[in-house]
């Protein structure tokens, strides 16, 4: 079955409102400066200049998490991968506004940057809220697949965390199944509870905002990598 490891083509598009003068200019001074390296191999060093605890958020909205995550522990380095252009804008005025040095971003896939990266080099890896694309003729395109799952494994350290959060019923199911019949992941739930209450920290999300005000349940998942 093909999945986003072998289709890569990202879908939706990829701007959105008009950019205002300073959005504008956040693009064109900021967004270079701390932008992950086209091409090539990357680790800690080559992004941080040291070697440091790396963590990836895959598709991180407006990087509201993304920023949280950096804050909290300004040791370690974060890389953010989104596609569209808006949510960039967004994640670079957290880091502004944050002055938050241990940040890194790249405008596009996710499985691009993680493929170039060291084996066993993540601390953590973060999808939250990803499009469930429901309907069944879809289910291709989610990013719980097999493909995406072999390649985080990869990446994460021995006893690393995989973080995956969603509202949408459809996505919970299907990322139960396809996690559920592995066993490189360790579901870290032993209640209900745990997978219904956000951890401490996990810092909020529009998008779970959103699915709150509407009535909507939120699961939380983490899995450390066996």
């Amino acid at each position: 079955m093909s999945d986003p490891t072998t289709i890569r083509r990202l879908y939706g598009r990829r701007a959105g409102h008009k950019l205002r003068q300073g959005q504008a200019a956040l693009i064109e001074e900021l967004l270079p400066q701390i932008s992950v390296p086209e091409t090539g191999p990357i680790d800690a060093m080559a992004l941080f200049g040291d070697d440091r605890p790396l963590e990836v958020e895959i598709g991180f909205g407006s990087g509201e998490h993304l920023a949280g995550q950096a804050a909290m522990r300004p040791g370690s380095g974060f890389i953010g991968c989104e596609p569209f252009l808006n949510g960039v804008v967004g994640a670079l005025a957290h880091v502004r506004d944050g002055g938050l040095d241990n940040v890194r971003l790249h405008m596009g896939d996710a499985l691009e940057v993680i493929e170039r990266l060291p084996d066993a080099s993540l601390e953590r890896v973060y999808l939250l809220h990803p499009d469930p694309w429901r309907k069944a003729r879809h289910a291709k395109r989610r990013m719980v697949n097999h493909g995406p799952l072999d390649l985080i494994h990869a990446k994460l350290k021995p006893g690393g965390e995989f973080r995956l959060g969603t509202d949408d019923p459809t996505y919970c199911r299907w990322s139960m199944m396809i996690m559920n019949a592995r066993r490189d992941f360790d579901w870290q739930a032993a209640s209900a509870s745990d997978f219904l209450t956000r951890p401490a920290d996990w810092p909020e999300t529009r998008y779970e905002r959103k699915a709150r005000t509407k009535g909507h349940e939120v699961w939380y998942f983490r899995y450390l990598r066996v």
